[in-house]
């Protein structure tokens, strides 16, 4: 492998398998995380599920959308400030705001995810790079297991790649989209239920006491940048299995993962 792609893998094994979000939200809460996640009421579990899973949705469309006609274009600074804008209408009002804040903060990052995708070389006219792009929320939300069998960047690919494969041959014998068919909603539900770990973490830090507007907008850029260096790690290393094949690039990268 070359000195520049080695560099580069090594760089996506640090950012798909040490996420920093806790860190980062923890850093603008001046909490840590496991305290952070208290300041949530009980009963908004539900609400941010049904929030999380309808954002997904909302991303899947725009993703299929991508297909027919080109990615949008925008720079990753321009993604950031329109989701750090978002969230600060979601740290102003809080939970009552999330049904309208959250899909339009993931249709913010999912744009910024396919620009990421095109420029490590994906054709986002193939359904199966389109939909590695919403694959990315799913890689950027671990459930918190110490187990990487469990919560590893290939275990996440292994127990997605059966519905990725089957919802893009779907999309291509069908050719056209329907994004209520059961096989697209199986991936969408595994995909939102590691999705719904990072939500819960943003909410509980926008819900601080006092954090408010400039804090939520501090969440979303926290937020944002953490899937757009999720979506670098991910791109890079299917960029990597293009050109090597994926048994050397695995091999590589578990070999970087080992802990020292």
């Amino acid at each position: 492998m070359a000195q520049a792609d080695f560099a580069a893998l090594r760089s996506a094994v640090e950012a798909l398998e040490r996420p920093s979000l806790a860190a980062r939200l923890a850093n603008v809460a001046g909490k840590p995380i496991e305290l952070i996640e208290h300041a949530l009421p009980i009963s908004a579990s539900q609400a941010i599920t049904a929030a999380a899973s309808k954002a997904l949705e909302v991303a899947l469309q725009v993703a299929l959308r991508t297909i027919q006609r080109g990615p949008f274009t925008a720079s990753q600074r321009f993604h950031k400030a329109l989701a750090t804008a978002s969230g600060a209408v979601g740290g102003a009002f809080g939970l009552v705001t999330l049904p309208i804040e959250l899909p339009v903060s993931t249709v913010i990052m999912l744009r910024s995810i396919a620009e990421i995708a095109r420029s490590e070389g994906e054709d986002l006219s193939d359904p199966e790079a389109a939909l590695s792009c919403v694959q990315v929320f799913a890689l950027g939300g671990r459930p918190g297991s110490t187990d990487a069998s469990e919560s590893g960047y290939f275990a996440v690919r292994a127990m997605l790649a059966k519905s990725v494969t089957q919802a893009a041959r779907f999309i291509v014998e069908r050719g056209i989209i329907e994004e209520g068919g059961p096989i697209l909603v199986r991936f969408m539900s595994q995909v939102a239920s590691r999705f719904g770990v990072v939500v819960t973490q943003k909410l509980a830090a926008q819900a601080i006491p006092l954090l408010g507007a400039m804090g939520g907008a501090a969440v979303n850029y926290a937020f944002i940048e953490h899937f757009q260096e999720i979506a670098r790690g991910h791109f890079t290393v299917r960029r990597l299995e293009r050109a090597y094949g994926k048994d050397i690039v695995r091999r590589e990268y578990e070999r970087l993962a080992q802990p020292h």
